[in-house]
């Protein structure tokens, strides 16, 4: 069994046995009027863990260990499960409890989960009689009396499976990214490199960030746990954003996506005095508006910090803080340990650890160019941090020297730092959640009354993206767009569910039937400068 006082040791678990054994009667997690110390928590995923070792043997024909889906809420039972799934050396599934039944049916079969922890309300959408490998549901974390319990718990090498996270794919169906024990760890160690300190076992963090997305997941409560620090775990923001429980608390670090941002920079004085305690913010996900960092700044006195990432880098691949200033619209630079490189559409690259790549042929000048900014390539990164690939075989991971190509367009400036442009394909980015337009296009066409649609993302000033349909109707169909958005809220979670639908006569298409979203996309500006090279949507081949 792996040392719990290894301060190597990958598993967040023994990173909780080991802040338990030195620090066990400091407050670990808040949540509402309930307080949990790092003693309290540990044992309680220990007996938790136990229950599932039990509940979830092993199969020899089974590459890989048993998976335990965890659908929650932010609560105290969420944290309890995933830990316990972790020191089990089970595989833990965070699912979104949002989904609808059909979203439930391909996560919990795709990924074989034999253990579903989940809500009440979600045990009554799950299709328990289609999921032969389903063996039990729990509306509670388990325990066990004591009697049959194991009296170790299995060792998990670093490199071995910790965590399946459910992101839309190219084929429009949520597809697991594969991260071990080993990534996540990385990711805390990456950004820990940074000075002054991000996180510390003195600081107290927030919890809102949903906790079955990466970003909630791994630089929230994995940092608490990484850290030994306190978390403060909120499941319902309200119209305040929480400023109560910040307030009460004392948060030290926020962690947070632009909505959040602009909630509390509205707040003016009742949102000074709340975050009088804040010392570092930090927002990723999705794109921050300027304006917006502006006012939380004026509100509090401390800048916003942006972080870009995937939920495949477990999450965070660039941070503002590497640089301790954050520029407006950049994402920052490269954490320390992630290496990175702009592509070009040829394959070529244009940037690589922080400088310009020189062209090779430089027969032609280009005189009104920046020679040391860079021009718009893909994100191409390499790092202890990234996935294994995709469930279950690895497929479409790093390639053999280690790099993945994002699917991200940026460029970078004089200084080194870094700025989105675009992104390769069509991913519509809610709330920094991944909504990929097939997967809802699909669902529309599945109505009797639609013969075409086309989804797209526009500009949204709370969600960054919000999902916009253009519906052609069957020949003699009335349907309307309420009877659309509520065929979709039946078979799609919130966040990807169109908030319009524009019914027209046709869609602008191609010579080869592919519809031309960009006909149909407002005109909007993009804060780049010209691009000196055209960018593919074909992605570069990286190896």
């Amino acid at each position: 069994m792996q040392d719990a006082a290894d301060s190597s040791a990958p598993n967040l678990a023994d990173r909780l046995h080991r802040t338990a054994a030195t620090d066990g009667d400091r407050a670990a997690l808040h949540w509402r009027d309930r307080t949990l110390s790092w003693s309290e928590l540990d044992a309680a995923v220990t007996a938790t863990a136990r229950a599932l070792t039990l509940a979830a043997p092993p199969s020899p024909r089974d590459a890989h260990p048993p998976r335990v889906a965890i659908a929650l809420g932010n609560t105290p039972d969420f944290v309890v499960s995933y830990l316990a799934a972790l020191r089990a050396g089970l595989v833990a599934v965070p699912v979104n409890p949002g989904f609808t039944s059909r979203e439930l049916r391909h996560v919990l079969t795709d990924s074989g989960a034999a253990v579903l922890v989940c809500a009440a309300d979600v045990r009554d959408r799950v299709p328990v009689g289609e999921l032969p490998a389903l063996a039990a549901v729990h509306t509670v974390p388990p325990t066990t009396d004591g009697a049959d319990d194991p009296a170790e718990f299995p060792a998990r090498a670093g490199d071995d499976l910790a965590v399946l996270l459910y992101t839309s794919g190219t084929e429009g169906r949520p597809k697991g990214a594969m991260l071990s024990h080993r990534a996540l760890a990385a990711n805390h160690e990456q950004v820990g490199r940074i000075t002054p300190p991000v996180v510390g076992p003195d600081d107290t963090v927030l919890l809102a960030l949903p906790l079955f997305h990466a970003y909630g997941l791994n630089s929230g409560l994995g940092a608490v746990v990484h850290h030994g620090a306190t978390g403060v775990l909120v499941d319902e923001l309200g119209s305040t954003g929480a400023l109560a429980e910040i307030a009460r608390h004392r948060v030290s670090v926020l962690v947070g996506v632009p909505s959040m941002f602009l909630t509390w920079a509205d707040a003016d004085r009742a949102g000074a005095a709340a975050l009088a305690s804040v010392r570092v913010a930090v927002c990723g996900a999705a794109p921050l508006p300027p304006a917006v960092a502006g006012r939380f700044t004026e509100v509090t006195g401390h800048p916003v910090h942006v972080g870009y990432g995937l939920t495949e880098t477990a999450p965070v691949l660039t941070s503002t803080l590497v640089d301790g200033e954050p520029r407006p619209g950049s994402i920052g630079r490269p954490l320390p340990g992630v290496e990175l490189r702009l592509v070009g559409a040829d394959g070529a690259d244009l940037w690589r650890d922080g400088v310009p790549v020189a062209e090779e042929d430089a027969d032609e000048l280009h005189l009104a160019d920046d020679p040391s900014g860079s021009d718009p390539g893909q994100i191409v990164v390499r790092g202890d941090n990234l996935f294994a690939g995709y469930w279950p075989d690895g497929r479409d991971g790093p390639d053999a020297d280690g790099w993945w190509a994002t699917g991200d367009i940026a460029y970078a400036d004089a200084d080194g730092d870094l700025y989105l442009v675009d992104r390769l394909g069509e991913l519509i980015l809610v709330n920094g959640f991944n909504v990929y337009p097939h997967e809802v296009e699909l669902v529309l066409e599945a109505h009797p009354g639609v013969a075409e649609s086309a989804v797209l993302g526009v500009p949204h000033p709370r969600t960054g993206e919000t999902v916009r349909a253009y519906v052609v109707r069957a020949a003699g169909s009335t349907v309307t767009e309420e009877e659309l958005l509520g065929h979709c809220a039946r078979n799609l979670a919130r966040f990807k569910c169109p908030t319009a639908v524009e019914f027209v006569d046709q869609l602008p298409h191609s010579a080869i039937g592919k519809v031309r979203k960009t006909e149909l996309r407002p005109a909007t500006a993009v804060p780049s400068p010209a691009p000196r090279t055209e960018i593919s949507t074909e992605v570069p081949d990286v190896h």
